[in-house]
């Protein structure tokens, strides 16, 4: 089993996830229920897919895990894009 704490990608994630929950912070409370409820969700998710994929028994169903956190990856970014 891997500990996906000593992950160097996993632990800037988490520097991101601290950044994203500061911005918005930030914005209209009138997105709190719409932009803002995306980016925290996104943001999110890439450290927990990490996480969740490095319990994973074989190195395929790692690297889907990490798929899934690279897609969570181009949500955020399109998310700040659009904020």
């Amino acid at each position: 089993m891997r500990n996906f704490r000593d992950y160097d990608i996993w632990q800037d994630s988490m520097v991101i996830v601290d950044k994203i929950y500061n911005t918005v912070d930030n914005f209209p409370k009138k997105e709190q229920f719409a932009l803002i409820s995306l980016m925290t969700r996104s943001a999110v998710s890439i450290p927990s897919n990490i996480a969740e994929g490095s319990g994973r028994s074989s190195g395929k169903e790692f690297a889907r895990f990490l798929e899934f956190s690279l897609g969570s990856a181009y949500e955020l970014e399109t998310q700040l894009i659009i904020a």
